[in-house]
Order: structure tokens, then sequence, then C-alpha cells
């Protein structure tokens, strides 16, 4: 058997390519949609894929299983649980409770383990010329390294009420099938820390059944209730994003036929864009988005965080450029790509030259633990703590509201046009987001707390005038 876990960082996304050897056959599991990654496999292992599956419909990610079987001609394999109203709108094989497929001599045997959406299913490895057991399961975003599937994303980021106390209940239940599995079965999530489908995954890629057993919090709850309502509190906040992935991979994501490439821009393009006020997304660093930016842009750095950002801010029906260099664009745009964000109008590669050129800069104010403590006692500003509100609840500066920045654009009105507004976060990296958007939207008098809430509490930390911790 051959077997490789593909891991995409952005999202702490994990796909899988397995393979039977001896056939060279090979079906790809929860595939992302940049797929040459599994084109690649294929060709060096001389293996084909002959199907592609998913464990559900996903919310954090565009899929590539559409995509894959177009370039390759496999079969697509999918659920056919959850009732109408979670059918894959595109022509597939449809996939019930324990039905099996075969992949050459590897069996998979399907299991509906419905709670992170009523269609998810989890397929149960058995490598049949060396054993009759099973040896690995796909859970997908039901069980992962510590953790479980959230129930409340349909309600949260879809809209559709009435469905998390639902999921959870059904999650109790599913559990039931999955502590019923032999303790040696390896344990391959569709997730790992990070990502936004739940809210304690751990950062090792895989477990195994017996190990979750003992260490899975979810796992040790038996009384129904209280698995409620542990797992339905202090869910993180999901990207707005998610919503959009919920419709598209439903109905079915475009057919790509390979990666479009952003167009390089040259000076006088970028300016009619900028003229046109089109959306600028700013990807260098805070410091330097800081230290002089176009008026207008925002700031969503190239770091692990970006596409979900980008999520959280862009509009999926207006185009937008990118401020990028040239050796990460190609890297940028699959971020995109992978999120469904395809309507990218190019990128601009030199901000010197730009700046050299005498083309008008905006800053972001920075604001040091000292300053921002003198003006607190002074009652001079405004402070927006941006982080999400599981992490204000366990500590944050007092005086502090709590905005988290994904919903800021729905806040503007309780933003202060007479004070200075504070932005911070953990470290400043969502706090510039945050300012960006203020600025963009207006607010000039906007400063960024250099180091955010980690540097207060090393430099401000101890003054409990200016500190309040929510013990709970």
């Amino acid at each position: 058997m051959f077997f490789q876990n593909i891991y995409e960082k952005g999202l702490a996304q994990a796909s899988y390519l397995v393979g039977c050897q001896k056939t060279k056959e090979a079906v790809v599991i929860d595939p992302r949609r940049d797929i040459n990654v599994y084109l690649e496999i294929a060709e060096r292992e001389n293996l084909k894929i002959t199907k592609v599956t998913e464990t559900h419909i996903h919310a954090d990610f565009l899929s590539g299983a559409r995509e894959l079987a177009a370039a390759t001609g496999a079969e697509l394999l999918l659920s056919d649980e959850g009732g109408k109203d979670w059918s894959y709108e595109f022509n597939h094989t449809g996939l019930k409770d324990n039905d099996v497929f075969k992949v050459g001599n590897l069996k998979f045997e399907v299991i509906h383990t419905p709670g992170h959406t009523p269609e998810h299913i989890s397929f149960l490895l058995t490598d049949t010329v060396v054993s009759s057991k099973p040896i690995m399961i796909f859970t997908g975003d039901f069980v992962f390294v510590g953790d479980i599937g959230r129930p409340d994303l349909l309600e949260k980021a879809a809209g559709i009420t009435g469905t998390q106390e639902i999921g959870a209940r059904q999650m109790f239940n599913s559990l039931k099938k999955f502590n019923n599995l032999p303790d040696f079965v390896q344990v391959w999530p569709g997730h790992g820390a990070g990502s936004a489908c739940g809210k304690a995954l751990g950062a090792v890629p895989s477990s195994t059944v017996g190990y979750e057993k003992i260490v899975n919090w979810a796992l040790n709850i038996f009384d129904e209730e209280e698995f409620v309502n542990t797992l339905l509190d202090g869910q993180p906040e999901p990207p707005k994003y998610f919503a959009m992935m919920k419709k598209l991979n439903k109905t079915g994501p475009a057919v790509l036929g390979g990666l479009p490439f952003p167009a390089k821009l040259t000076m006088s393009q970028f300016k009619n864009h900028i003229d046109n006020n089109t959306t600028i997304i700013d990807t260098r660093d805070k410091f330097s988005f800081a230290g002089g930016h176009i008026p207008g842009s925002l700031n969503i750095q190239d770091n692990s965080a970006f596409s979900t950002w980008a999520g959280w801010l862009l509009d999926y029906k207006e185009n937008f450029i990118l401020i990028a260099s040239d050796h990460r664009i190609n890297e940028l745009n699959k971020a995109l790509i992978r999120i469904g964000l395809d309507n990218i109008s190019g990128y601009y590669h030199d901000m010197d030259a730009w700046a050299n050129a005498g083309h008008e800069l905006e800053t972001l104010n920075q604001i040091t633990c000292q300053e921002l403590n003198n003006k607190l006692e002074n009652d001079e500003v405004q402070l927006i703590d941006v982080r999400g509100a599981s992490e204000f609840s366990a500590g944050n500066i007092y005086g502090a509201e709590n905005i988290h920045a994904g919903y800021l654009l729905n806040n503007l009105n309780n933003i202060s046009a007479d004070k200075e507004i504070v932005v911070h976060c953990h470290s400043g990296d969502r706090s510039s987001i945050a300012g960006s958007i203020l600025l963009k939207n207006g607010f000039k008098n906007v400063s960024n707390l250099t180091g955010g809430y980690a540097a207060w509490m090393q430099e401000c930390g101890k003054n409990t005038n200016t500190l309040k911790e929510l013990v709970q």
C-alpha cells in the first residue's frame, strides 16, 4: 500500500493519496483545489488516480474533488447522506452508511458520522492483502487529534438556524461508532492546529483510536447534556467566507482546468486600478505597511493566515489586486484559489518605485504600551481588542472593547470619531488588518499597539489599574 498525507499549512488542511501498489490504482480523499500535487505524486509513484472522494461539504476551503476527477477521469464518490438539503448538485456516485468501495486490494468502508455536518462520512480502510482488520480511518472534520468537529457552522456561518444543537447531539451519537473501533486503528483527520473547524485541535498530524479515547475531551464526557454544552461553548468565530464555501461546494465549484496566473502590473496599470477604486490587498509585513502604503489599501500579510483573512475581507463579486513580491505571487495566488477567490486582476511588486515616483502614501501610527497606559489614564483613547471572544475572556486590558477584526466592518458605528482609536490583538498582526480597515473607512486618528497584548502583559501587566483578568 502507498500512503501520503498532503498538508496545507495556510488552512491547516490535510488530504490523502492512498494507492494499491499491486494494481497501481489510487484514491484521493479531501483534495484541495490546486491539484497538481496529487498528479505529481501519482506520476512519481506510477499510480493512476481512479477514485476521488471527500468526507463532507467543506466550509473552510473550495474542494478540488470535481477538478481532480475532471483532470484524471476518476470516479467521483460523494456522500448521499444528510437528506435533500445536503445533497451534492452535480454528477457523482453516491455513498451511504455501510457502503464499501475498493481501490485495488484496498477496501474502504463508509461510516455515516453526522455532527459537524448532516452528510458527513468517514472512511475505514483495510489493506486486504495484509489483514482482514482495519488499519486506518479518515475522519475529515469528525474526530481531530484531541478535539472534534464543531456543529455550529451551519448556523453561525451558513445562517441555517436551529442546527447547532441538533448537530451536537448527532455528534454525541456518532462518537459511539468511533468508540467501537479497535484501539489500534490510525486516525487521519482533515485538519490540524490552527483550523477554525474546532477549538482545540492538536498539532500532530495523526493519532489512534485508543489514544483519542484517553486524551480527547469529547470521548471522556458521557452525559449528553454536558457534552452538548461543552461542545458549543467557546468555539472560535467562523470566517465570513465559510458560507460561500458551503454554497459553492454543494452546487459544484467551477472546473479551472489549470491554475490561472495573475498579471504583473506596470506602474501605469497599477495607477489605473487605484483611480478606479479597485480593492488593494497589501501583503507586505505590518511594519512596512505602517511606514507607508496606498491610501485605502488593506493589509493582509503574507503569512500562514493569509487565505483566511482574505476570505474574511474580500468580496467574491468584486475584483481586487495584490501588492506582492514576484517570488511570492504564485503561492499567494494558490492560497486565494483554494478558497475560490479567482477574481484577482493582477499584482504590483515595487512599492519603492511607486514611492520614489512621488505618489502619495499613508501611514498607520504605532503606539507603545507605556504611551497607551498614559492615554488610558487620561481617557484619551478608544481601545479596541480585535482578538476572538475566547481570547478576550481569558484576559484583557482594562477599558478595552472586544470587536473581532472580522466583524469590524459591521461595527463602524460603534467607533468614536472624536478620540484616538487604538487597536490591538495578541502580537500586532490582526490589529494591522483592523487598522487598515479603519483607515480605509475614513478613521484617520488610528494607532496599532506595538507588540499587542503579549507586549502589554510583559510591560504593564502587573498594573492592576489597567489590567482586568476574567476568572472563569
